[in-house]
């Protein structure tokens, strides 16, 4: 617990100052991590909390940048007025998909599979759909980068920084806030065992189904920010299976079911892309694919060195430290 306030603290503050200490290409990877970070927390309330596996969580995401990205450009409509349609969207299909799985008894791999199943339907379906670009994409207009229009989502990099680092503060906050409450207490009894949680009378099926849900609507807005910083939408790119892998390999790596977990993985995870990717391109090496090997590679080493992730073993270091 001590650790885990101090190494919050710790962030908090270095998150607070990293615009003014940073130059506009690190800000740039600082977004891309604490938008991960973001993510992966809004995945980790579904597996990490409750133990339900989605490998196709970029449909939410995509459902709720398309949302929001059309209302502005069609309408008008501002992403904070879009935002709350991108929630009930990406909420109606999570629980879709999870009426689905929990009402027939899909468990385990062949959830992951039904999820994975919906994400490509849905790619299909927006790359057929000529009004929202098809194909082709969905471009939102892009405003001054110089100026600040927090009500568009119009400005340059640190605005678009503190967007995302209030965000992730907010979820992990959430996440903490849930942990300690009696669902999510039944989300870890699910968790660990469905069936004892049954016998004991934790209503299985609403709670599951609670946590995909939160967990759509969370990662829609994630969705909401992607649209509006990227300007720029492409069903192949917004909903591939590749997108939902590297969303979930921030808390895989991190530390599943814990708070900090997500974000310590994308705090790692990213930089430690962008490095590799210059030391390719350094090398003359042009095979996109390296990168993916190099995750692949450490998931495999974090997997089986630190089973439990990152930041339990960082929280154990610690605890020895104090004790010797």
């Amino acid at each position: 617990m001590i650790a885990a306030r101090a190494m919050g603290g710790a962030l908090l503050l270095a998150g607070l100052a990293a615009p003014w200490l940073a130059s506009e290409y690190v800000l740039s990877v600082l977004i891309v991590s604490l938008w991960f970070a973001y993510v992966g927390q809004a995945w980790n309330i579904m597996m990490g909390f409750a133990g339900q596996l989605s490998l196709g969580h970029a449909m939410y995401v995509g459902l709720g940048a398309y949302a929001a990205a059309g209302l502005f450009v069609f309408t008008g409509i501002g992403p904070w007025l879009g935002a709350p349609l991108a929630v009930i969207v990406a909420v109606i299909a999570g629980a879709g998909i999870g009426w689905l799985g929990f009402r027939f008894q899909v468990k385990g791999v062949y959830f992951a599979l039904l999820t994975i199943a919906f994400a490509e339907f849905t790619r299909i379906l927006f790359d057929h759909i000529t009004v929202l670009g098809g194909s082709g994409g969905l471009f939102l207009p892009v405003g001054q980068r110089s100026g600040v229009d927090l009500i568009n989502l119009r400005g340059g990099p640190v605005m678009f920084y503190y967007v995302i680092f209030v965000m992730t503060v907010a979820i992990t906050a959430l996440s903490w806030a849930l942990l300690r409450t009696r669902l999510g207490y039944q989300w870890q009894a699910i968790r660990e065992d469905a069936e004892a949680a049954e016998a004991v009378g934790v209503p299985v099926f609403r709670t599951k189904l609670l946590a995909v849900m939160l967990s759509a609507g969370l990662t829609a807005l994630g969705g909401v920010f992607f649209a509006f910083y990227y300007n720029t939408l492409f069903p192949e790119q917004i909903f591939a299976k590749s997108r939902s892998i590297e969303m979930i390999l921030a808390p895989i790596i991190g530390g599943m079911g814990t708070v900090l977990g997500p974000l310590v993985g994308a705090l790692l995870l990213t930089p430690l892309g962008e490095l590799t990717m210059a030391v390719i391109a350094g090398l003359g090496v042009t095979n996109a694919g390296v990168r993916q090997v190099v995750f692949g590679v450490l998931l495999i080493l974090v997997l089986w060195f630190l089973p439990q992730g990152v930041w339990p073993w960082l929280t154990q270091r610690w605890a020895k430290g104090r004790r010797q």
